[in-house]
């Protein structure tokens, strides 16, 4: 018995006929067909596989010369991203699906830019594609077709409207880079401000600082000074009061200084005699009552 293996790839599926009548749809994986048989009682089916593409792919429509609804001729490419979902209706609904798509995004397009002006092309391309999918989407599901997207490739304009369009589009490109040009040196003007005023607002808090740690250096000094004096005073105080309560303790220091001084061959000493033989009178003859 004559048999033969057909293999279908991941992407791929398989459309079984028998006797040209199409019976399951195969996916992925290794058939065997078997080769007809006829034995006049009995007769096997002629078996016949055919492979039907299920990956995404690209249809581009080529330059299509279209009049806008303000008169301007334009051509327009337009990429469409496809895939067959339904291989049954896409070999059965029609006869060539890849050609039926080109069409149906073909008038699409037609219908979507004859009703928009050049301005309109311009400034929403975006228009354009809503307006194919819309259109074309749920037809081409009807031939078992799904359509993903639908984006204008290119778009050519006459010679004069070419360099026109050019200038604007030069202009444009210009009035961008001067706008840029002038939000960056805003922006470096700003940042200049802003780190100039830190810069004020930490030296003026470094002076204030300076002028509070030096404000507190002085009182410190001033603290430390005083109590110095206070602590001298009281000494003072302590040794007047030794003193009055022990006249000999002064006359000792009376004699030390006398010393001190007796030492040194610059020091000159004046002693009032006169006071002192009046006071040895007095301590002598003290004066009656």
């Amino acid at each position: 018995m004559n048999k033969r293996e057909v293999i279908i790839k991941e992407s791929h599926k398989g459309l079984w006929y028998e006797d040209g009548v199409m019976t399951r749809v195969l996916d992925a994986g290794r058939y065997v067909v078997p080769s007809p048989l006829n034995l006049g009682f009995y007769r096997r089916p002629k078996v016949e596989i055919v492979l039907v593409d299920s990956r995404e792919r690209d249809l581009t429509i080529k330059g299509q010369e279209i009049l806008t609804s303000d008169k301007v001729a334009i051509r327009v490419s337009i990429i469409v991203q496809f895939q067959v979902t339904d291989p049954r209706a896409a070999l059965h609904k029609v006869s060539d699906y890849e050609e039926r798509l080109y069409t149906d995004v073909q008038l699409a397009a037609r219908r979507s830019l004859a009703s928009m002006t050049l301005e309109d092309i311009l400034t929403n391309r975006n228009r354009l594609s809503e307006d194919i999918l819309r259109d074309v989407k749920e037809a081409a599901t009807s031939y078992g077709v799904a359509i993903f997207r639908a984006d204008v490739k290119d778009l050519m304009f006459p010679g004069n409207l070419q360099e026109i369009m050019n200038r604007v589009l030069a202009a444009e490109r210009m009035s961008q880079v001067q706008l840029v040009e002038a939000r960056t040196k805003a922006d470096v003007q700003r940042l200049e401000a802003q780190v100039r005023a830190e810069g004020d607002r930490a030296a003026a808090e470094a002076r204030s600082v300076a002028q509070r740690l030096e404000a507190e250096a002085a009182a410190e000094v001033q603290r430390i000074k005083t109590q110095a004096e206070i602590e001298a005073l009281a000494r003072r105080q302590e040794t007047a009061d030794a003193y009055k309560t022990h006249p000999a303790l002064l006359r000792l220091f009376e004699l030390e200084t006398l010393q001190q001084l007796a030492s040194s061959a610059n020091a000159r000493i004046y002693v009032d005699f006169d006071r002192n033989r009046q006071s040895n009178e007095r301590n002598e003859h003290p004066a009656d009552g």
